[in-house]
């Protein structure tokens, strides 16, 4: 497995950001719209669901889109999110004492923003967690990445605030299951609920503990990063199917079976496909999405042949790697890398 990839790398479907591009079109004119997916090096195809995009991509576009769109939340709620309000949060969220407080300075300042949602800090004492809930305000349709993103702002401004990365008790939303549902485990490590009747985030108290203080720079830095340092989660400890693929990443493919993991786990073969099922994934699965992501990124950033890369993620011949990349993202390894390539 080559050492220049990282260890955790990972992509989504593109039906995971489906809902993003659709706000984003609206707010352009269509050759705008064009060039944003062109300098982000995003081929989007409403026709391939199977394809996929990483976190660069993802970044790329959302620089360059809340910058020229005037909107920093590029069409994803009713009322634009003007120039700065991101800078304005994190000036807000770093004076709190604890994360609590930052929790609740977060949903105080959406409120004053949002029309068509509010935020509400719930603290459930009968099991000792905060829940943070998104409440509708009228009955327009859920916009799916909208509510993942501000979700996952809230968890990254409260991870930045720790200097760790908080442990996340539970993500509801209130949408139903999506096809592309195991994107979200990439997002949020914790349990995920669908159809429920509010979106939400839950922490457990005993995480909300005291902020540690953040400068200016470190200010400039997340806000110059964004939404990098927030949108994927970097924790392998708290799903099983994130502490499987760690091993894997950092293992030869020899030893990338079922029975290693399970025993670099401390669990039998059983106990962990136990585990995973529950998780609404596998073993297989995970190892395939990292043979994938791992091809991906290879065939973006490099000039390595498509017979290296096919033995490097594992396969005995290029042709047994060219109908799996087939199978995960609906194109060749070659037509995904002409149109893919990323200028170095």
């Amino acid at each position: 497995m080559s050492d220049k990839i990282p260890p955790l790398i990972s992509t989504v479907s593109s039906a995971f950001i489906a809902d993003w591009l659709v706000a984003l079109r609206a707010l352009c004119a269509p050759d705008h719209y064009a060039s944003l997916l062109k300098r982000s090096h995003l081929e989007y195809d409403a026709t391939t669901p199977q394809s996929r995009v990483n976190l660069d991509q993802i970044v790329s576009l959302y620089q360059l889109a809340a910058v020229e769109t005037g909107d920093e939340m590029m069409g994803l709620w009713s009322r634009p999110i003007r120039p700065r309000a991101l800078q304005h949060l994190l000036t807000s969220v770093r004076e709190a004492t604890s994360l609590t407080s930052a929790l609740y300075r977060f949903s105080t300042f959406w409120n004053l923003l949002l029309d068509d949602y509010q935020f509400e800090l719930v603290e459930l004492a009968a099991e000792r967690r905060f829940a943070l809930r998104l409440v509708a305000q009228g009955d327009d349709p859920v916009q799916r990445f909208g509510h993942m993103l501000i979700l996952k702002l809230a968890h990254g401004l409260l991870s930045w605030l720790a200097r760790a990365e908080v442990a996340v008790a539970g993500v509801e939303f209130a949408f139903a299951r999506p096809d592309f549902d195991d994107d979200y485990a990439l997002i949020f490590p914790a349990p995920l609920t669908f159809d429920c009747p509010q979106t939400a985030i839950l922490f457990d108290a005993d995480v909300l503990g005291p902020v540690q203080v953040r400068s200016s720079a470190d200010l400039d830095r997340f806000l110059e990063n964004a939404p990098r340092d927030w949108i994927f989660t970097k924790s392998q400890q708290h799903t099983q199917s994130l502490r499987v693929r760690a091993y894997l990443a950092q293992v030869g493919w020899e030893e990338a079976h079922l029975r290693h993991a399970a025993d670099a786990l401390h669990m039998t073969p059983r106990t962990l496909i136990r585990k995973l099922e529950a998780q609404g994934t596998s073993f297989q699965a995970i190892k395939d999405g990292l043979r994938r992501d791992i091809a991906i990124r290879q065939l973006q950033v490099g000039e390595v042949s498509i017979e290296a890369i096919a033995q490097d993620v594992g396969f005995a011949s290029a042709a047994s790697f060219h109908k799996a990349f087939l199978r995960w993202t609906g194109t060749t390894p070659s037509t995904y890398r002409r149109s893919n390539q990323i200028a170095r």
